[in-house]
């Protein structure tokens, strides 16, 4: 590969790094910060914050793979290296999607409203079932990690077999497996998938039957109650959006050894795999009051229009 794309392609993701760094380490303080103040953290800041650490982690796991991609290619297509890489990548990922969804969900519950008795039974406790989530982000995140072992296995033999240049019936087999299990293995992206899209459905309806009562009742449009479902309904559909991309992304990346030019597919997969936590966090930013409104504080004062003090955003 040409030392320029090489050159792009580690600026670019050094880039996304550091955009995501700032974007989720901001998240991460000003909720840290709150919680230790105030001395109690509602549910949504208690997911937000555990997902900005979480892709903290994926960010710096992209970016030593993309750095692994660039100078050590070899290492990475059949070295162990790599198979460590995307056993960490994998859990840091699922555990990322997972934390997004159950805060979808946790909207839906908090801003949606609806008579069913189900929805009202989870709506009601609600505390519970943010618990019961987040245990099961952690098992999921655990099984879909462990689900790469028989993957990187299979993987091994075809990469040796390859080597050797031995295309017989055992290699075909030996990769009917492997895009089996490979196959298998996306359908973790699956049940976050539909929860998400649920998610974004039930605040659509609940939007539509709100609008219509306020338009009987001859009231404002534009209130509290508006303005938190459209909010949500913004930051899920982004997250949504971003997410089949990312998943499309990390097929790619992940098939990469398959395609005919698979250091360029791979180094395609993991830029658009990096614009994920690095684009998200922002928008979840902009979609929260308190961290957008410290987030302008901070570019005010940065940019000298405010004068930092004792009460400014981060003030003790």
């Amino acid at each position: 590969m040409p030392v320029l794309t090489k050159s792009v392609f580690l600026f670019i993701s050094v880039t996304l790094f550091i955009l995501g760094m700032l974007g989720n380490g901001f998240i991460g303080v000003v909720n840290v910060r709150s919680w230790f103040m105030s001395k109690r953290i509602s549910w949504s800041d208690f997911i937000i914050t555990a997902l900005a650490l979480s892709r903290i982690v994926l960010l710096w796991i992209l970016l030593a793979d993309s750095v692994i991609v660039v100078f050590f290619f070899n290492i990475y297509i059949y070295g162990s290296s790599g198979d460590i890489i995307h056993v960490f990548w994998t859990f840091t990922n699922h555990l990322s999607i997972w934390l997004a969804t159950c805060l979808g969900v946790l909207y839906c519950l908090k801003i949606a409203s609806f008579s069913h008795p189900m929805f009202l039974w989870l709506k009601w406790r609600v505390s519970r079932v943010a618990v019961w989530m987040l245990l099961g982000a952690l098992l999921f995140s655990c099984g879909s990690a462990i689900s790469l072992i028989p993957q990187f296995q299979i993987c091994f033999l075809l990469c040796e077999t390859a080597g050797a240049g031995n295309v017989t019936e055992h290699f075909g087999k030996q990769m009917g497996e492997y895009q089996q299990i490979h196959v298998l293995n996306m359908l973790w992206y699956i049940l976050p998938l539909i929860l998400s899209l649920a998610s974004y459905i039930l605040l659509i309806l609940s939007l539509g039957r709100h609008m219509q009562q306020m338009r009987q009742s001859r009231t404002s449009p534009s209130d509290a109650s508006t303005e938190a479902h459209r909010r949500a309904i913004r930051i899920i559909l982004s997250f949504f959006f971003l997410l089949l991309f990312y998943f499309l992304a990390f097929l790619v990346a992940s098939s990469s050894y398959l395609l005919p030019s698979s250091e360029m597919a791979t180094i395609i997969g993991q830029l658009i795999t990096m614009l994920y936590p690095a684009g998200h966090s922002f928008i979840l930013i902009l979609g929260n009051n308190k961290l957008k409104q410290t987030f302008v504080e901070l570019l005010c004062c940065a940019c000298g229009h405010l004068k930092p003090g004792p009460k400014g955003p981060l003030a003790p």
